[in-house]
């Protein structure tokens, strides 16, 4: 199965990255941005390796989640033949409160 990312994954990723790289560690935020990229990736081989996500349960479209680390969090949809990555986020806190 092959990675697509809507436009919400990819402008969190950005949101990511740029965060750290605000606060003067842009390798960090490079780093950890190839992480998230690197275990999604993952997926391609393994597309149930992750487990349905509890809190999206409810929309019935059978949302998934893989953690990378512990501290971000990929969501995802199985449709084959692809893989939707649908959002990506720091579990410590709402990404969208870190920049507009």
């Amino acid at each position: 199965m092959k990675l697509r990312f809507t436009t919400n994954a990819n402008r969190r990723l950005s949101q990511i990255q740029d965060y750290y790289t605000d606060k003067g560690n842009p390798k960090k935020g490079r780093r950890i941005a190839r992480q998230i990229l690197d275990r999604a990736k993952e997926l391609e081989d393994f597309p149930e390796l992750g487990p349905e996500e509890a809190s999206l349960k409810d929309l019935g479209k059978g949302h998934r989640s893989l953690l990378v680390g512990t501290l971000y969090k990929i969501i995802y949809l199985l449709a084959a033949p692809f893989i939707i990555i649908t959002d990506i986020f720091d579990t410590r806190q709402d990404m969208d409160k870190m920049k507009p």
